[in-house]
């Protein structure tokens, strides 16, 4: 009989709870328990988990790494999921192997280039990927530079924190006079470049922005998985235009996808993002990590959470093609159940481990998906 698996989340995404519900719900029918740490007590993840912990806070990602290797040596983690400082947990991959435990994620390399967009986006380039055209920027004189030369070409310029996720920072510059227009209805993307402008003359110090055109639907995010041989398993779009969501297994999309995630060491799971600059597909973002909509492949039959464990125990999947495309979805959310106040919550080796049954999701951080 086949011993239990013990995946270990920490501080990661509310979505992933569907990541853990298709652990469990493994096609090799494989006993798993999953361990979550967080910064958040109401975090979904953390009432999902069969164990669950709080994490400390303010530690430094050398000191963070110390605290990851005791919990994985504490809790026999087989397989860990790294979001919270990734980067400096896979540059010590090889502790993490000596205590048994195997890290879901890429080499330190790919890491390295993926964290700055700038970076980036230079290093695509060079291998035939189109990327946007993009301007590093500093200062305020730096900002209007760039502004200028998009809108001259006929973009609308946008700008975002060269190193962040999830969208964080992105804002759209108009140079429409602020007005209470802009105050009616919900608080939407756009600023006015005068007021960008100002803000940047006062501020003490420079930011790191990237300044770009801003980019049109359809979004396309290409979900991969890489086996440490650099070889694609898994490649899926998931395309996004308003709220309607669909897959693709479009070659515009998947080719460039591949080429990134072979080519620069993505290994385990990776989520790479395309949008449209006139007719034409280019790079909008790479994540080193799981994508939050990741299990939103099991509407084609795809279970990649665990195709990704198996590659992490040393596995081999295979190459990976989904049975079918599902149907176009939008996602709506639901509620989650939350833990008790009381954490950590914690499962002794004595207790029996009942199965807990799916729930929809939170509406506040997690969404299920529907049919269109």
């Amino acid at each position: 009989m086949l011993s239990r698996v013990r995946v270990w989340l920490n501080r990661t995404y509310a979505e992933n709870v569907f990541f853990m519900d298709q652990l469990r719900r493994n096609p090799s029918d494989r006993a798993v328990e999953i361990h979550a740490t967080h910064g958040d007590p109401d975090s979904p993840v953390l009432a999902a988990a069969d164990t669950a912990e709080l994490e400390p806070e303010g530690l430094s990602p050398a000191a963070y790494v110390e605290y990851a290797l005791d919990q994985c040596a504490r809790r026999g983690i087989d397989v860990f999921v790294p979001r919270l400082h990734q980067a400096a947990i896979v540059a010590h991959r090889a502790e993490f192997a000596a205590a048994g435990t195997a890290l879901l994620a890429p080499t330190p390399e790919a890491v390295a280039v993926f964290e700055d967009k700038a970076v980036a986006y230079a290093a695509v380039r060079s291998v035939g990927v189109p990327v946007p055209p993009w301007h590093r920027v500093r200062t305020a004189d730096e900002l209007v530079a760039a502004v200028e030369e998009l809108e001259a070409d006929g973009h609308r310029p946008c700008f975002k924190p060269a190193a962040g996720a999830g969208g964080v920072g992105f804002r759209m510059i108009t140079r429409a006079p602020f007005s209470l227009t802009h105050l009616t209805g919900f608080p939407g993307p756009y600023v006015q470049l005068d007021l960008v402008v100002e803000a940047l003359r006062r501020a003490e110090e420079p930011v790191d922005w990237l300044v770009m055109p801003r980019l049109e639907q359809p979004e396309v995010s290409v979900d991969c998985l890489t086996g440490p041989d650099n070889r694609v398993r898994l490649a899926v779009g998931r395309t996004k235009n308003g709220r309607r969501r669909g897959f693709t297994l479009d070659e515009r999309w998947l080719a460039p996808a591949r080429l990134i995630a072979e080519g620069f060491g993505l290994h385990h799971l990776s989520n790479i993002q395309f949008r449209m600059l006139g007719d034409r597909p280019v790079l909008l973002d790479v994540n080193t990590r799981p994508a939050g909509g990741l299990h939103q492949l099991s509407l084609c039959g795809v279970n990649a959470p665990w195709a990704a464990v198996r590659v992490a125990l040393g596995e081999d999947p295979g190459v990976i093609e989904p049975p079918f495309l599902g149907q176009d979805y939008t996602v709506v959310s639901g509620p989650r159940p939350l833990a008790p106040a009381t954490l950590p919550r914690q499962r002794v080796e004595s207790e029996v481990l009942l199965p807990v049954a799916p729930a929809p999701a939170s509406a506040a951080s997690a969404g299920e998906v529907l049919p269109l």
